[in-house]
């Protein structure tokens, strides 16, 4: 009898300690997970009917609260709202949120310690609870012309950024999606459109990242900004060092070779200098530094310009993170140096890698959150510039801003040149497979002496006319723009 009364207290023990050990891990360890998961839908319904802050851009909301109906008494609206989706996210009853309706939800709603006062007031009033609203670093026109500069049906990416600052002047997306169709009251109605959301190539709402912060993509050539960084650091490769360029370049331990880029020039000369191998943007020249200063070399500089790091914090938005692979092999090495086989970045990961160079080699921390403001208008947060990290030195990043100024004013970037101002530039053209398809890139920064605003594209499965015609040009466009303001 005594033996089966000890039994029963010892299990009774041991559930009582797992229940304890469940409640602490949902109370305590694990809450900002489980907050910060899209799918909690207890988050999202504890606040679901009231007054939410609006997200404004220029003055004006592209997010607020309206008044509802009779099961809820506020709706959220987004004004332009493929616009803004990948920024703004979606606020749904049934789907959670994302974007920064979940990053900066307690703000939104009201329920940041920041607006305990607040709170506490709205209380003895008895009025309705209210969020703050959130002013972003969005300039409203800038977004609209990098939006409408990629074609509808085609999938791409534009990230506009002050690099000095770190503040994100444009970040937009396609395929996009209106925001409003998922935040309806009607349940029906928001069933049937996620699911018809999800069947559009490109878009995926169960993904919490997507677009500039979440497509990881096969960078090409722009990583060769990254291989020139890591050579001059070494101390073995200055200005005036000259490398080899074959025409294709024999992948150790392998029968297949690596060429050179056959859309520029490479061709004409079998030894080049750093200026030239990046105005016609040769793949073999940095394939051998990468062979040269081994695998470590260039994964330092790579985490030194943010592989490898999350700026979802930074950002206030989820963001994917880049990835330059570990373990490789000489052949994979070769080819990882050019920007393909595993390397993969975000277009925003290329946008900050392109403004520590061009901010002397320092790199601001991104910033897309402008103020915000307590519902009785009162500043409540207000960031300012702030240093993430030093890239490379001042020294190097002047030199290899001068190299991106050539490329723009006689390389393969020319598309991006202005009469009367030095523009830097880089190219990338990322082979996907052999279906003769690539992801297109052009990144860089005007005025190349004294930078304003710096611009990084991707359009993704183009050939190579196609991606020419919609990079440099379109840069071009985004900085005229931007420096005649």
């Amino acid at each position: 009898m005594n033996h089966s009364i000890r039994n029963s207290w010892m299990a009774a023990v041991a559930m009582f300690a797992l229940l304890f050990g469940a409640i602490s891990y949902v109370q305590v360890i694990g809450a900002g997970d489980l907050n910060d998961n899209p799918w909690n839908q207890r988050a999202v319904l504890a606040n679901y009917c009231n007054d939410r802050g609006a997200i404004i851009v220029g003055g004006k909301p592209i997010a607020e609260s309206v008044p509802g109906d009779e099961s809820c008494k506020f709706q959220r609206q987004y004004s332009q709202p493929e616009l803004y989706a990948g920024i703004t996210g979606y606020f749904s009853r049934s789907y959670g949120s994302t974007g920064l309706e979940q990053q900066l939800r307690d703000e939104l709603a009201g329920s940041s310690d920041q607006l305990f006062l607040d709170r506490v007031s709205q209380i003895f009033l008895g009025s309705q609870p209210k969020g703050a609203s959130v002013e972003l670093t969005i300039d409203p026109a800038i977004q609209k012309l990098a939006y409408d500069l990629i074609p509808d049906g085609q999938q791409g990416s534009i990230v506009v950024t002050n690099p000095k600052t770190g503040a994100i002047i444009a970040m937009v997306s396609k395929p996009s999606y209106d925001p409003n169709l998922i935040a309806t009251h009607d349940p029906a109605k928001e069933k049937a459109s996620y699911e018809q959301l999800n069947q559009v190539p490109g878009i995926n709402l169960n993904q919490s990242v997507s677009g500039p912060t979440g497509a990881l993509l096969a960078p090409g050539s722009v990583f060769k900004l990254v291989d020139t960084a890591a050579a001059l650091n070494s101390g073995k490769y200055n200005k005036d060092s000259v490398l080899p360029n074959p025409d294709s370049l024999p992948l150790p331990g392998s029968s297949a070779s690596l060429p050179n880029y056959a859309g520029g020039n490479c061709s004409v000369r079998s030894t080049a200098d750093f200026a030239f191998a990046l105005e016609q943007s040769c793949n073999t020249p940095f394939a051998s530094i990468a062979l040269d200063l081994g695998q470590k070399a260039i994964a330092d500089q790579a985490s030194k310009f943010g592989f490898g790091q999350d700026f979802g914090d930074q950002l206030k938005l989820q963001s994917a993170v880049s990835v330059f692979p570990t373990n490789l092999d000489q052949a994979a090495l070769a080819q990882s140096a050019v920007g393909q086989r595993d390397v993969k970045a975000t277009p925003l990961q290329i946008a900050m890698m392109t403004d520590a160079i061009a901010n002397n080699g320092v790199q601001m921390k991104p910033e897309l959150i402008k103020t915000v403001r307590a519902p009785d208008l009162r500043v409540i947060s207000e960031p300012k510039p702030e240093t993430l990290r030093t890239s490379t030195s001042p020294d190097i990043a002047k030199q290899i801003t001068e190299w991106m100024t050539d490329v723009v004013s006689k390389g393969i970037a020319s598309g991006a040149a202005i009469p009367g101002v030095d523009v830097a530039g880089k190219t990338g053209t990322a082979q996907l497979g052999d279906s003769g398809l690539n992801n297109s890139w052009f990144t860089g920064f005007a005025p190349a002496n004294d930078p304003q605003v710096a611009v990084t594209i991707v359009m993704q499965n183009v050939d190579v006319f196609t991606g020419a015609k919609l990079t440099s040009p379109n840069a071009k466009k985004i900085f005229e723009a931007v420096l005649n303001k």
